[in-house]
């Protein structure tokens, strides 16, 4: 056997051994590569419920009547819509989903949370209310304050030009300065009209 056969028949066991193996297989990050990033999931809107996993239990999945005249006691006529589902909340807890028609709550649901006990066909309602959607128009997320400050309002104020400030500072002096000066001149005005001295002196003449 020549070392060319030898070498293909080697490549041809290496083949068998690994199939997967090829120009399309993953290849592992070499020295100084940065490794595949996996797919970062959607952080999901906030105020949105977030359900759990899992097959809810049958029974109460089926109650879907009671857990509708449960909703319709606290909704008016004609606002409550469609069933659109049932979530499992945990063991022998189960959400059941209506349309809502309330006005000025589009895309929210009616739900109501019905349970029962173990080995009971007792269906009891414990919780009521509504809930947004993916299509529900909700307040955006809280920010806190000091995270509030946007570019604009760091935006420095117009600063007042030199000119400006002297010329507010000299009409400010000359205001203090004549203020006392005509302070003096009214008192000595009044002492004049009130001096007795002078009325003394006009009696002895007349």
């Amino acid at each position: 056997m020549t070392s060319e056969s030898a070498q293909e028949t080697k490549a041809g066991r290496g083949a068998q051994a690994n199939p997967a193996a090829g120009p399309d297989a993953a290849r592992a990050p070499g020295i100084g590569e940065a490794p595949a990033r996996k797919p970062v999931a959607d952080k999901p809107r906030a105020g949105l419920p977030v359900w759990r996993t899992g097959k809810p239990d049958a029974f109460l999945a089926a109650a879907v009547e009671v857990a509708r005249e449960a909703v319709e006691g606290i909704a008016n006529p004609g606002e409550v819509g469609a069933h659109l589902g049932a979530k499992s909340e945990g063991d022998r807890v189960v959400t059941h989903l209506f349309e809502s028609r309330l006005a000025g709550y589009g895309g929210w649901q009616w739900y109501a949370v019905v349970t029962r006990n173990s080995r009971s066909k007792i269906v009891t309602v414990s919780e009521l209310g509504l809930l947004p959607s993916e299509d529900s128009i909700l307040a955006p997320e809280w920010v806190p304050w000091a995270k509030r400050v946007r570019p604009e309002d760091e935006t420095p104020l117009v600063e007042e030009t030199v000119e400006d400030v002297t010329e507010e500072s000299v009409q400010a002096d000359e205001d203090e300065a004549t203020e006392p000066a005509e302070d003096a001149d009214d008192a000595d005005e009044s002492d004049e009209s009130d001096d007795p001295d002078d009325d003394h002196d006009e009696a002895g003449a007349e």
